[in-house]
């Protein structure tokens, strides 16, 4: 168990992983992805925005953005500065969260280098989604007094019935990338390149699979509560079952209300506190003594 303070930068940094996901979302619905045309400048010759832009309120969320990489990078040297003397697998969680932003600088640069390709800006997300795994996962095992092989604490078929469940996760993210890839909100004022999907038939696969995420949330909780499972992973499926609810009423209100920016901005926020839910139960099913 690590002392407060070291506790408090792990959050930290879970928390700041997250943001940023809000604060790209803002980028793209605002139209403000090419605010800075260029990488790793804004426009050639000045790292900064200049008065020769117009449109400035775009350019300076494009750079206030990019600014916000270098709070990432404060974050993530406090990490590894306090996983110093810790076990090796949370040392090296910490350099994984410094690796990861820097891989993620570099793929926000190509996103605008091409144009806010949707495949790339879709990987860019991603990759968000990963570090944002590392740093749940750095944050869990904190609290775990060894390394040493983790001991199911739940019937072996709930185990992998959570499996299941972490994978339809990820293959929902995955999906919505497409959706928005494939949607109005382009991250530029100008017609650029979109993904080739109707976005409603997308839109409402991506919805038949929520649904089923839902019921199979719904499933783990029972048989859980029929088993005498932990309270933490009880407690786990009911915070899983909240944030889909306010996902889903979420993303339902943007869908029918025709997508306007704040509720596509607050739907990707959504959905990594969803992937922080769904990581929290796959993470409480096992204990290390």
């Amino acid at each position: 168990m690590l002392n407060p303070w070291k506790t408090r930068v792990l959050q930290a940094n879970l928390v700041a992983q997250t943001l940023i996901v809000f604060t790209g979302a803002l980028v793209r619905v605002t139209s403000s992805g090419l605010g800075c045309p260029t990488w790793p400048e804004c426009v050639d010759g000045s790292i900064t925005p200049t008065s020769a832009q117009t449109q400035a309120w775009h350019k300076y969320i494009e750079f206030g953005n990019r600014m916000l990489t270098f709070v990432l990078v404060a974050i993530a040297i406090a990490t590894i500065v306090a996983m110093r003397g810790q076990r090796k697998s949370l040392r090296t969680l910490s350099y994984g969260s410094m690796a990861g932003i820097f891989a993620q600088a570099i793929l926000g640069g190509i996103s605008v280098l091409t144009h806010l390709n949707p495949l790339v800006v879709a990987a860019h997300f991603l990759l968000s989604v990963g570090l944002i795994t590392v740093a749940q996962i750095l944050l869990w095992r904190s609290y775990e007094p060894t390394d040493g092989p983790a001991n199911l604490a739940v019937h072996p078929a709930i185990a992998v019935g959570v499996k299941i469940h972490t994978l339809l996760a990820l293959t929902i993210i995955t999906i919505g990338t497409l959706v928005t890839g494939s949607g109005p909100h382009a991250g530029d004022s100008a017609d650029i390149t979109r993904l080739p999907f109707d976005p409603r038939i997308i839109s409402w696969f991506h919805a038949d699979l929520v649904v089923l995420f839902i019921g199979l949330t719904i499933g783990l909780h029972i048989a859980l509560r029929a088993t005498n499972a932990p309270a933490r992973a009880i407690r786990g499926t009911r915070d899983v079952l909240l944030a889909s609810a306010l996902q889903g009423l979420i993303g339902y209100s943007q869908y029918f209300l025709g997508l306007p920016w704040a509720l596509v901005a607050l739907h990707v926020l959504g959905s990594a506190i969803l992937w922080v839910a769904t990581l929290n139960l796959r993470m409480s099913i096992a204990t290390r003594a």
